[in-house]
């Protein structure tokens, strides 16, 4: 390959990873993690910096792990730190020592901040780049600020206190609307939502879906703003916290996904696998009741799945009823009599109705 020919592939490359990096990313996905490095030492991490926001966190890893150390000290500095910290994660102890040692102090500290907190916890969601402004800043003061910072996209601005303690915030509209002379405590509000720093997924997303909210402070237990969780990473917890909802249903861990270990997976669906058999076994029983009776009538054995496959779809149907109602906060647990009567009451009749209707199936067939 000529000189000529590299610089117009890492050319086109730039424009791929600028305008395309979906598919950019679907086409590195299909190479080995030594190549995808190969392509990207080759351009700065600003210029794949959308190409390392879409990285799965092991892949990420594997090609971080290939790369020199001058890249990933350039790399880190510029990857917001809980997604850097995503890929830290999955390093092995003496590849992660290694970086943080390479790493300006000041980032090795925020990706150590990032480790330390819980996976799916809003210390570990948060984006920890929010600006402090305090309370006595003009306007004009504020918009200085903001035009020193790197570009970036501010929907609102949080007023601190001199501990950083949260205050209020400010709209961005009104910013841009006010008089310069105009100062930040006269155009605060208050959050309405503020979570804690250890709160975990259900908690971000029932606040979410309560409120909202686009952004979510992040406080630690002396009210002091840590961060922001963004619209968009609050709207994918909701999503997961969805699809968990959906496992549970089935008696499945909310916490299982699926490449998780045999192990985790077996002791996480046990329990669940046995009451079923214990239930099975009640089933069973039921039908033992009627044991002569089937024996004398051997056409009612080949309707016994038609019993099985009715009752299984009235628990499913309840199941999904009973699990909407308690994620949209309809039902709570002190509701159980009403929920367990109602259960009650349409199978009863809807076993009714069933009945009839198979009773004069069968009358016809046989």
């Amino acid at each position: 390959m000529t000189e000529n020919s590299e610089v117009i592939d890492t050319s086109l490359q730039q424009v791929l990873f600028e305008r395309y990096p979906a598919e950019a990313i679907r086409q590195l996905e299909q190479l080995e993690p030594e190549e995808i490095a190969r392509i990207l030492s080759a351009h700065s991490p600003k210029i794949a910096g959308k190409i390392w926001d879409r990285f799965s966190p092991e892949l990420g890893a594997r090609v971080i792990d290939e790369l020199p150390d001058n890249y990933t000290n350039d790399l880190f500095s510029r990857l917001d730190p809980n997604k850097a910290a995503s890929f830290f994660r999955v390093l092995d102890a003496g590849k992660r020592e290694k970086l943080l040692d390479h790493l300006e102090p000041y980032i090795a500290n925020d990706l150590k901040r990032a480790i330390e907190y819980q996976p799916d916890t809003a210390g570990a969601l948060m984006d920890g780049k929010v600006m402090y402004f305090r309370s006595d800043m003009t306007v004009g003061e504020a918009l200085n600020v903001l035009r020193r910072r790197p570009k970036r996209t501010y929907r609102k601005l949080y007023t601190v206190d001199d501990q950083n303690r949260l205050i209020g915030m400010v709209e961005i509209e009104e910013i841009a609307l006010a008089d310069h002379a105009t100062l930040l405590s006269e155009l605060e509000r208050s959050s309405p939502a503020v979570v804690s720093v250890t709160a975990n997924r259900e908690e971000m997303v029932e606040i979410f879906e309560k409120y909202r909210v686009t952004d979510l402070p992040v406080v630690d237990f002396d009210r002091r703003l840590l961060g922001v969780v963004r619209h968009h990473v609050l709207v994918n917890a909701a999503l997961e916290e969805n699809s968990a909802d959906l496992q549970t249903m089935v008696g499945a861990s909310r916490d299982e996904r699926a490449l998780s270990t045999i192990g985790f997976a077996v002791r996480k669906r046990q329990p669940w696998l046995q009451i079923n058999l214990l239930t099975a076994f009640m089933a069973a029983s039921v039908v033992g009741i009627f044991e002569g009776t089937i024996a004398q009538f051997t056409a009612l054995a080949v309707l016994l799945p038609v019993v099985a496959g009715q009752s299984g779809n009235t628990g499913a149907q309840a199941l999904a009823v009973t699990m909407r109602g308690l994620a949209l906060k309809e039902v709570y647990p002190r509701m159980w009599p009403r929920v367990l009567f109602k259960g009650f009451s349409s199978g009863f009749w809807n076993g009714m109705a069933v009945a009839i209707m198979c009773g004069i199936g069968v009358y016809i067939w046989s």
